[in-house]
Parts: structure tokens; C-alpha cells; sequence
């Protein structure tokens, strides 16, 4: 193996101390913890190929020393490559293809590492950039929310260590280019633990190294994976394993590992719902898109996150009476919505929050039938903000998505889902799952070996939406996504006439039909250029939408939510 511990030793050694950096410098900065900003010239100008990683975590310093080498082929003219990297660290060595770079050849302000090159690179010519870093990184406040390194200890005593990194970036512990347009082609990951932790990380198992003096090294291989999914898990843990035989004909191995300590009657109750999951989105989806390398899951001392074939899982088997495990679910759904398919910029993150959202009530009904689907749709319904769009139609961080003060917040889950729900309504069932199909693997028809990852967008899906329907459904992407406020339907009766007409935030047309029932006789109203009647005998029972098919304002959940609000206030 490449950079084992023996040679990550002589690099550190040879540098001087890693660790002799002063303690109060170790600031993560404010660019730092943003990510998915805007790339430089330098980052675009180039193709990120391999990070070839070796990283020794050290739990009694609560710190790592690591080698990073980073290869990358021109696509046009370069004479600087650009990474992030967090200051906390102390940078010890940089090398381009072998050669030391002087000091003075190199700058790290603010976390944007830049190092000149020897000459000008020309398009199609590759380099390797070596860097040797190491020091305390920085210390999640509230993994996976805010995040960073988890120094935790198991029940045993044992140290107990995860990454989470979404808010953040990669540079929090590794150097990338923190955007989700420069995924590496491939990232190699040397892990040297103490021996006798396991250390299950990103893609394929390549073995151990027992270095025979207390520390051990996990190598794992994985293909393009998302810059923020590549991660750290080291524990006390046992693996529960076997192979996955797909609906596609291709099987490949399903591990869970969990901590020793655990109920084993629990885990294995979880574990059994692996394979379960991974036929539900494989029927509804399509096939699982790192079938050569594994489906993983590791139990965590955070709640989860969507880490590339190793789904980190700390809920602790908490059942709810969904039927299933609703936290393992909709990280699983990420392979899918954000690892195979990711969006282009955090503006358009509700492709993977409120698509992989809606996986939820369609899987209570696949597994319990549809009261469970209604169920969750109710869930979410009650719990939308609308203060924000969930689409901006801007370039965005991922703090001004996820941070509801200043965007949509928890409304890019829910309201997705909800959006996606009424979309598929609208159009039916066969065009909506060509649709989310087509979107993520780039083909209405994948299968094990004919796709690769794709960037996506709410145009593209707009798109494919209208290719696939032969309609324009501008109106709809316009009224739900790009507008903070839901539709609303106005309702006039006078005689035997029921009159309604649609006002968007916008005030734009929005010809969204809608069911009425008439005494338990459901009729669709076309409601053509936003407006539609029909006749309503005296006397008559009528419910709006009785199927709860489309996503509007409506009154009675106004009245909770400024209910709730207000008791919230009066107990403070």
C-alpha cells in the first residue's frame, strides 16, 4: 500500500514537529466553514484525478498527522493550484511531482492554500501536489448540524471517532476543492489507528497493515465520491456482512458495523432491514450506483449523515411505529439523491433533501400501505415555513440554504417532498419516475455499469420533466419553488356555482386542477389559466382536494402553527 504509516513517519520526522504550532491560532475561519462557494480560476482550470490520503488519527491528542497527494490534469493553461485547507493545521511540507516548494512559493490565508508552480501547465499535462499537515482539526460543536471531528468514547472506554462535514466542506480535515463540481475521480484512504480499532471508511476494502508497534492502517478505495462524503469512522466495532443479491442481476457486500457493546438482537434486527430498503429504491429508483464497492453503514456518536457507501447511523435503533427505521432510510436515499446524482449548487439542494425526503411516505406505503404514506405527508405539511423559496434562482453556500433565518431551511425537506408529491400526481406515476430516473442516472434506463455520477439542477429537472411529458410544467416549477408563499385557492359559492381561482406569490397563472368531491362524487375541475367552476346541488357535502393530492395555503394549519408559536412564547 501506498504511504503507510512507515512513510508518513519519515515525511513527519523529516519535516520537523507537525504539532508545534500555538494552540490559541488553531481557528477554523469563517471561509473556512462555508462551502460550495464559488470556484477559482486555477480550480477550474483544472481535473481533479486522485487524492491519495493518509491520515493518522491520534485520540489521546484529539489530533491527526497526514500526507495528502493530490494529482490533477490541466484542461486549460495553469501556473497555480488552488485547495482549501483548514488553518488549524500546520502545514509542514509541500511538494510538486517530488520537488519541495520553498515557502515563499506558497500561502494558506484564510484556509485558500495556493502553490505556485515550477512553469505553466499545459492542458492535458498532470501533476501530483503533495502536502504533509497535521494538528488538532477542528471540534464539531453539534455533529452533524455543526460540524467537524467527534472525539467520543464508547460504553467500553474505547475511543469512539467520526467526521461530519456537510455544513463545512472537505477542508476540514483534508485538502479539496470544496465545491461539489470538483469531486475526485478516485480517493484512496490510508487510516492508521491504534490497533485494535476498526477504521470503516469510503468504497472498497483494500486490507490492513499491522505496523507491529500499536498502530494499524485500513485502506479503502472509493470512485468520485461527493468532496463532503468522504469520512473518518474508528471504534470498537463488530461487522455484520453479506451480499446483496440486486433486482439487476449484480450482487455486491452489505456491512453494517455497529459497536461491540450493542444489543447484538438489535443490530441484527436493523441489519435486517438493509436489504429491504435497498429493493425499494432499486424498484422505484433503479439500481444501487456503487454497486462495485459496497452498501455500508457505521454506527456513529452523531445522529447520521450521508457518507458514500458508508451511511453514518447513530439513532439508536429508536422505533417511532413507522415500521421502519426512518433515520437509516433517508440516508440510504442519498446514495441516490446526492452522491449519484448531485445537485450543481446548494441552491438546488433540495434535489437531494426534499426528493430523498419524499422517499419516506413512499416507503411506508411500500411496506405498510398507504395510510403510512398519508401519514408522513400530514407530518410534513404541518411543519413548512415559508418564509423563503426553496429555489432562489442565485448561486448559494450551503449555510444560506440550510440556515432558515436567511433561507428554506427545513422547508427543503418537507416542502420538497410535498412538491415532488404533487408533481407526481399531476403528471402520474409512469412519467414522474422516468422522470427522477432520468435525472439521476442521466437515462431512463440504467443498469449496473452503463452510468456514471451526474450534476443536476431544478432547470434540468424542469427539463427532463417537460421532455418526458410533451407539456410545459414551467408553471408549476415557478409556483411551488421559486416563491416563498403556497398557493392559494380561492373559493366563491353563489347558488349552484362553486367558483375558485389560484393566486401564487408571483400573482403568475397557475392552472393546477383540483379534485372536488360532491357528496362522495370526486370530479377534477381543469381549472384552466388558474380558474374553474362547477355545480354544486344545495345542500351538498363538498370537499376541496380530498385526496390531499396538491401542496396549498391553507387555513387550519396557519391557525396551529400561530397557535404553537404563540405557546412556545408564553412558556418562555
Amino acid at each position: 500500500m501506498r504511504n503507510t504509516l512507515t512513510a508518513l513517519a519519515a515525511i513527519v520526522l523529516a519535516a520537523g514537529p507537525a504539532l508545534a504550532q500555538d494552540e490559541a491560532a488553531r481557528t477554523t475561519t469563517a471561509f473556512t466553514l462555508m462551502t460550495d462557494q464559488p470556484r477559482t480560476p486555477e480550480q477550474v482550470a483544472v481535473r481533479f484525478d486522485l487524492a491519495d490520503l493518509s491520515i493518522r488519527v491520534m485520540p489521546d491528542d484529539k489530533a491527526i498527522d497526514a500526507v495528502a497527494e493530490l494529482t490533477f490534469t490541466a484542461v486549460s493553461p495553469v501556473d497555480r493550484l488552488v485547495v482549501e485547507l483548514d488553518t488549524v493545521f500546520d502545514i509542514s511540507a509541500i511538494a510538486i511531482d517530488g520537488q519541495p516548494v520553498e515557502a515563499d512559493d506558497w500561502s494558506n490565508p484564510e484556509g485558500r492554500l495556493t502553490v505556485a508552480l515550477p512553469g505553466t501547465l499545459a492542458a492535458g499535462q498532470s501533476t501530483v501536489l503533495r502536502i504533509a499537515y497535521a494538528g488538532p482539526p477542528r471540534v464539531a460543536p453539534r455533529a452533524p448540524w455543526n460540524g467537524g471531528f467527534v472525539w467520543s468514547t464508547a460504553p467500553g472506554g474505547e475511543p469512539w471517532i467520526a467526521t461530519a462535514v456537510q455544513g463545512e466542506g472537505c477542508d476540514i480535515f483534508w485538502p479539496c476543492i470544496d465545491s461539489p463540481l470538483a469531486e475526485p475521480g478516485r480517493v484512496d484512504l490510508h487510516i492508521t489507528v491504534p490497533t485494535g480499532l476498526t477504521a470503516p471508511s469510503n468504497g472498497r476494502f483494500l486490507g490492513t497493515e499491522d505496523h507491529g508497534d500499536g498502530w494499524t492502517t485500513w485502506n479503502w478505495s472509493a470512485a468520485q465520491p461527493n468532496t463532503y462524503a468522504v469520512a473518518l469512522n474508528i471504534g470498537p466495532y463488530t461487522e455484520l456482512k453479506t451480499a446483496y443479491q440486486s433486482r439487476f442481476g449484480n450482487s455486491f457486500p452489505m456491512s453494517y458495523w455497529h459497536l461491540t457493546s450493542d444489543d447484538p438482537e438489535r443490530a441484527a434486527a436493523l441489519f435486517a432491514e438493509f436489504p429491504q430498503q435497498m429493493d425499494f429504491y432499486e424498484a422505484t429508483v433503479g439500481p444501487f450506483p456503487f454497486g462495485d464497492e459496497k452498501m455500508g453503514v457505521v454506527e456513529t456518536p452523531h445522529l447520521g449523515m450521508e457518507h458514500q457507501t458508508i451511511n453514518a447511523y447513530g439513532n439508536a435503533y429508536r422505533l417511532d411505529g413507522k415500521g421502519y427505521d426512518d433515520l437509516l432510510q433517508h440516508e440510504l436515499a442519498h446514495e441516490w439523491f446526492g452522491n449519484q446524482m448531485t445537485n450543481a449548487n446548494a441552491d438546488d439542494m433540495w434535489l437531494h433533501e426534499g426528493l430523498g425526503s419524499y422517499m419516506q411516505p413512499l416507503y411506508g406505503a411500500w411496506l405498510n400501505g398507504d395510510r403510512y404514506m398519508q401519514t408522513e405527508l400530514a407530518g410534513q405539511r404541518a411543519g413548512l415555513i415559508n418564509r423563503f423559496p426553496v429555489v432562489s434562482g442565485k448561486l448559494m453556500t450551503e449555510d444560506q440554504v440550510y440556515n432558515g433565518e436567511i433561507g428554506p431551511g427545513n422547508d427543503i425537506y418537507s416542502k420538497g417532498s410535498l412538491i415532488a408529491h404533487s408533481l407526481r400526481m399531476l403528471i402520474g406515476d409512469a412519467a414522474f419516475y422516468e422522470a427522477i430516473t432520468t435525472l439521476v442516472y442521466g437515462r431512463p434506463d440504467p443498469q449496473p455499469g452503463n452510468f456514471m455520477p451526474v450534476y443536476r439542477s431544478t432547470p434540468d429537472l424542469l427539463h427532463i420533466v417537460n421532455a418526458i411529458t410533451g407539456q410545459d410544467y414551467d408553471w408549476f416549477f415557478r409556483g411551488y419553488l421559486y416563491q416563498a408563499a403556497l398557493p392559494v385557492l380561492n373559493q366563491t359559492r353563489e347558488g349552484d356555482t362553486l367558483s375558485m381561482s389560484w393566486t401564487t406569490g408571483d400573482g403568475a397563472p397557475f392552472p393546477m386542477p383540483v379534485e372536488v368531491a360532491v357528496d362522495g362524487r370526486v370530479q377534477t375541475v381543469a381549472m384552466t389559466d388558474g380558474r374553474g367552476s362547477l355545480t354544486v346541488p344545495a345542500g351538498s357535502h363538498v370537499v376541496i382536494d380530498p385526496r390531499n393530492i396538491v401542496l396549498r395555503q391553507l387555513d387550519f394549519i396557519d391557525v396551529y402553527q400561530a397557535r404553537r408559536r404563540s405557546d412556545r412564547g408564553s412558556t418562555r
